[in-house]
């Protein structure tokens, strides 16, 4: 089984004092996150408004995507603009292509590698309204159908041999994916047990000597037990979002063997700031199926009721929170 991740962080350690490490942590961190956060071109209202005003389209879509994978433009399909007073609207109909990068990663969604259609590609037709205003553009609306860019029977067809993609919340898959984040957790060098927080996609083919199989990939989140405690894994409860580290992760499971491979990358926590004395602080209660797999329940919040379970939709663009108005004193 091949650890690579693993080996990288022994070979850091032994080189390096703790000092060191934490420092070179920092900078890794921080050099990610400038890749992550370019800066985005003035949207105008003009005749070559398109391209600056699918970017920014996409860029808000990511930032909006909390599961799955990040998406890519792959075609401007059609764009319409209407003057208005002190601006304009734009009305812009995009198709986007999901890549290999999960929403918990740093990089950026430009940088990412978009998949196969042997690899089970998925697409998504948007719909984005944009409102320009004093020079200011701003994502209003956007609705997506996400769909496989090749249905299974349609890759059945094409190629019979290749794998396809099965119910996120399929048992068998879980099951492998269940024995994967074990075996991380008994293998790593980690401080503290981690726990599974999404599953991002399964796909399944068949081995003639080995049966079934599945290629899973899948997110799991720092939690507060520290590794060898003897809390049960139930009752771990994950840190802060901005406090846990995550990690994506891939691994191989067939029905013969068994879990043949899982290797995973690390990415630092969001806030590093040292903490006070006492245990670190955690969120209520542990992640369980239903919060894993929220799409199962109700897509988007029931607003899709007929998503693939087979990957994460781009769910609608979020309704602004309302603004707290303090009441009026009474006479």
């Amino acid at each position: 089984m091949q650890r690579h991740t693993h080996a990288v962080v022994s070979a850091v350690s032994l080189l390096c004092t703790m000092k060191a490490l934490n420092v070179l942590v920092l900078l890794a961190s921080v050099v990610l996150l400038c890749r992550a956060s370019p800066v985005l071109e003035p949207v105008m209202c003009n005749e070559d408004h398109s391209a600056a005003a699918a970017r920014m389209a996409v860029h808000d879509i990511n930032e909006h995507h909390k599961h799955g994978y990040k998406f890519r433009l792959s075609e401007i399909k059609e764009n319409k603009m209407d003057k208005v007073e002190e601006g304009c609207t734009i009305e812009l109909h995009l198709d986007l292509l999901e890549t290999k990068c999960h929403s918990i990663s740093p990089k950026h969604f430009e940088d990412c590698e978009t998949r196969q259609e042997s690899s089970g590609a998925v697409m998504a037709n948007c719909t984005v309204m944009m409102a320009v205003k004093d020079g200011n553009a701003n994502v209003t609306r956007y609705d997506c159908d996400t769909r496989q860019v090749r249905t299974n029977r349609e890759m059945s067809r094409m190629c019979p041999d290749c794998p396809t993609l099965i119910p996120l919340n399929s048992h068998e898959a879980l099951t492998a994916i269940e024995k994967a984040v074990h075996e991380e957790n008994i293998n790593s060098t980690n401080e503290h047990f981690y726990v599974l927080q999404e599953v991002g996609r399964v796909m399944s083919g068949w081995m003639s000597s080995q049966g079934m199989y599945y290629s899973s990939e899948f997110v799991i989140v720092e939690t507060h037990c520290p590794m060898g405690s003897r809390i049960a894994i139930q009752a771990c409860d994950p840190l802060c979002p901005d406090r846990a580290r995550h990690a994506f992760c891939r691994s191989f499971y067939t029905k013969g063997s068994g879990l043949r491979s899982v290797d995973c990358e690390y990415y630092p926590a969001l806030n590093t700031t040292a903490l006070g004395p006492g245990p670190p602080p955690h969120a209520k209660g542990p992640i369980d199926r239903e919060r894993v797999l929220p799409f199962f329940i109700g897509p988007c919040n029931g607003f899709l009721a007929y998503s693939d379970p087979a990957l994460h939709p781009i769910c609608p663009k979020p309704l602004p929170e309302p603004r707290n108005i303090p009441e009026l004193a009474r006479p």
